[in-house]
């Protein structure tokens, strides 16, 4: 069956999140929402949500969930956000708690690493009604130990896994990243059916082309992806993906967005004063 599939993309952070609808039942799942944040004032919106909200209710949907394919680096996630404006459920990979034992530790933050923030929690082969579709689960490790690629009829939501073919891949130097592990997550995602629609969580544009893209096939990742398209062997894909990961720069939200991440989109605790505050580790170099 083939959901119907609406996108919504942040140029700020190059985010494309999406609206994926049953066409029977009317029945959505939102994936990947993107909580809008200044760095330099400071300042949180709404916007990119609230524009998701207005979709849902100019078209009659009935939101079920918001899916996050992983605890992302580089926006604040809206879930919480969506789970108190319509009662959906937050869904994640069930790894998201290896994630939390990583990062609770360096924000001191006050929740559980248990998962327990978030309604669902997935493994590989779990499944979720969405009308009379089915929202199946793929575990793509690699970029993140919690990576899940959604599986919804025709379509599978791989998150930062893959990117356009011409773009290429993650990276996967974060903490509990790994490459190896990550071109082998690749691979599974190809095994599906060539004409699947693979739909990517960013795009950055590359050398020749100033259109944005966030659609393409498991067919042309196969034969074009410039990492992994073709015969690339894994330890080719290795080298190529080290070698390119240790000339990149930490993302511009990494700690703001992962301390409120863990936490699926809910910000600590105000102050008695009534002020919300985000902690920025600080590493004085010897």
């Amino acid at each position: 069956m083939r959901p119907e599939v609406q996108a919504f993309f942040d140029p700020a952070t190059f985010t494309v999140s999406y609206l994926v609808t049953d066409p029977a039942t009317r029945v959505a799942a939102i994936i990947d929402p993107v909580l809008d944040f200044e760095p330099k004032a400071g300042r949180l919106s709404t916007r990119s949500a609230d524009a998701l909200l207005a979709a849902v209710q100019a078209q009659g949907l009935t939101l079920a969930y918001v899916l996050e394919t992983h605890a992302h680096a580089d926006h604040l996630t809206a879930a919480d956000y969506l789970r108190r404006q319509t009662g959906a459920k937050i869904v994640i990979g069930a790894s998201i708690v290896e994630v939390q034992k990583t990062f609770i530790p360096v924000f001191e933050a006050e929740i559980a690493a248990d998962g327990a923030v978030f309604d669902v929690l997935m493994n590989e082969g779990d499944s979720l009604p969405l009308g009379e579709l089915t929202i199946g689960a793929l575990h793509t490790p690699g970029h993140t130990p919690a990576c899940l690629t959604y599986l919804i009829g025709d379509a599978a939501f791989v998150g930062d896994t893959l990117f356009m073919p011409d773009y290429g891949t993650a990276r996967a130097d974060f903490p509990g990243g790994d490459a190896r592990t990550l071109y082998r997550s690749i691979r599974k995602v190809l095994e599906l059916p060539a004409q699947t629609r693979i739909f990517v969580g960013h795009d950055y544009l590359p050398e020749g082309r100033s259109d944005y893209r966030w659609e393409t096939t498991v067919a042309e990742e196969r034969d074009r992806n410039v990492h992994v398209g073709g015969d690339v062997s894994e330890e080719a894909f290795v080298a190529l993906r080290q070698a390119r990961d240790a000339t990149l720069a930490a993302p511009t939200l990494i700690l703001p967005s992962l301390q409120v991440n863990i936490r699926a989109g809910a910000l600590p605790e105000p102050t008695a004063a009534g002020n919300v505050f985000l902690r920025i580790p600080v590493t004085v170099a010897a």
